[in-house]
């Protein structure tokens, strides 16, 4: 953080005074954010090369709509933290709850501790690593991106996932439909060796060779004419309890 940051400090000044002047910074400048007590949506919405720092806690949807720079939160996040980040850096050092990163489209988002349900829910793009555990059915529905997890992940990983690719360090509870676990090539090794370098320290003394790659089986592409018999036994079915 740079000498010349501005302090905001959310004990006195309001939340929307800030997000203000985060929306009209100049490339280059620095901000400093004190006492969040847990607030809302805070540096959501940032389209300017700019660096915040949080020191605290936050509520809902922090660094939403992210676009560019970088924002740091020194503490923990609730739900929805850089929902539909499009490019840029969101660091949490703490643990963030559900729905991290949801459909998310491009930049980085690093948790360092745990992340909660959903996390990368219907992400489109963006890259999360998480120092941690995740919770039950994240990457649901991921269409692109990657989800490198350096702990656990619990039950129905990536369940429907599309073309996203998820990295697990430790033990899965169970894959969701149509999620396989796939080989690891090198050039996923490669992949994941950058995504661990952009997101230290978080991932300190991990290594890709340690990680297990996981996608879809594309199962759930297109139709299969085999269901076809039971579709139409299902509407025989309903017609005849319309008609009583």
């Amino acid at each position: 953080m740079s000498e010349a940051a501005r302090v905001f400090d959310l004990a006195e000044v309001t939340k929307r005074e800030l997000n203000q002047t985060l929306h009209d910074a100049a490339d280059g400048e620095s901000f400093e954010v004190i006492n969040p007590r847990g607030a809302h949506a805070v540096a959501c919405g940032v389209t300017a090369d700019i660096e915040v720092v949080v020191r605290g806690s936050v509520g809902y949807y922090c660094a939403g709509m992210h676009q560019q720079g970088s924002v740091r939160v020194e503490g923990n996040a609730s739900t929805g933290l850089a929902e539909n980040i499009m490019s840029g850096k969101v660091h949490i050092t703490g643990n963030a709850t559900m729905s991290a990163g949801a459909t998310g489209c491009g930049g980085l988002l690093v948790v360092g501790g745990n992340a909660g349900a959903r996390c990368g829910i219907s992400m489109k793009g963006v890259d999360i690593v998480v120092g941690g555990n995740v919770g039950h059915m994240s990457a649901f529905m991921a269409q692109a991106g990657n989800l490198v997890v350096c702990g656990d992940a619990a039950g129905d990983l990536g369940d429907s996932i599309y073309e996203a690719q998820i990295f697990v360090r430790g033990d899965v509870e169970s894959l969701g439909a149509d999620c396989v676990e796939k080989e690891m090539r090198s050039e996923h090794r490669e992949l994941l060796t950058r995504l661990l370098g952009a997101a230290a320290p978080v991932t300190r003394g991990v290594f890709a060779e340690e990680f297990r790659r996981f996608g879809s089986a594309r199962r759930l592409y297109n139709f299969a004419v085999d269901d076809v018999a039971a579709l139409e036994s299902t509407a025989r079915g309903e017609q005849g309890n319309a008609s009583q």
